[in-house]
């Protein structure tokens, strides 16, 4: 008899690992599966900014990045944090606006350089954001980043947005991302660049939130409503940006850059 309590508590702690790994398991097979599904949309997403590109505006908005600039995992592209930007500009300032996405999905810093700097240094844009440096973070090695990132600064024009690494919450990528965005800061600070809170917002969100409400079908890109967490990161800074290039305070929604 008093080895049955034992006997219980073994049982019982068996059946926790083994509802541990099968539920791990179906994450895995549910992960794997929706980066499947959303592998097969980037050239979907591509082409909607290709179209939107076509479309003249008063004001030019200009975003370098990776997947999260091209909205993978939301709904629609428009619905990504560059989409809610470019809502945002034109509501605030009651003009049109053109959108160029020169962002890559799968981007690095080293694809941001070659790929994405050149055709900036070809236009003239109102506004510039910059969130890049996620799928660095798996093989981070702070001299590189460093270096990467201040020529990816050097070519940006004055008044430019940079994102900080969003939360990853656990594990190495996290310590990982922590040290990137002290260099993210420092060199921003040396470029008189303005710093969007990405890091703070989505860390304030919680893992399990985050996992559960925020992420798409592959349990990493955003979805609408993590979106939404990130456009937050800009848009104050966005509205700033508003502010000192006006002629005039905001009234009525009747406010421009010039």
């Amino acid at each position: 008899m008093t080895a049955l309590p034992w006997i219980l508590t073994s049982a019982a702690v068996v059946a926790l690992v083994l509802l541990v790994v099968v539920a791990r398991s179906l994450v895995l097979r549910r992960q794997r599966g929706g980066a499947d599904r959303l592998a097969r949309t980037l050239h979907l997403n591509a082409r909607w900014w290709t179209e939107q590109r076509a479309k003249d505006g008063e004001l030019l908005y200009v975003a370098l990045g990776d997947s999260a600039a091209q909205g993978v995992g939301a709904s629609q592209p428009g619905r990504s944090y560059v989409g809610l930007i470019a809502q945002h500009l034109r509501q605030r300032t009651g003009r049109s606006v053109q959108v160029v996405n020169l962002s890559i999905s799968g981007a690095r810093l080293r694809e941001v350089i070659a790929l994405q700097l050149a055709p900036l240094r070809r236009l003239s844009p109102d506004i510039v954001t910059v969130a890049v440096g996620a799928n660095d973070m798996p093989t981070f090695a702070p001299d590189r980043f460093t270096r990467e990132l201040a020529e990816v600064f050097d070519s940006l024009p004055a008044g430019s947005i940079v994102a900080e690494m969003p939360s990853f919450y656990l594990g190495s990528s996290e310590r990982n991302v922590r040290a990137a965005n002290a260099i993210v800061h420092r060199l921003a600070s040396e470029h008189g660049f303005e710093v969007a809170p990405l890091y703070a917002k989505t860390r304030r969100q919680g893992a399990a939130l985050y996992a559960l409400n925020r992420v798409s079908i592959d349990f990493f890109h955003p979805n609408d409503r993590g979106y939404r967490v990130w456009a937050s990161a800009f848009l104050p800074l966005v509205d700033r940006m508003i502010a000192s290039t006006s002629d005039d305070q905001p009234n009525d929604g009747d406010t421009g850059l010039v």
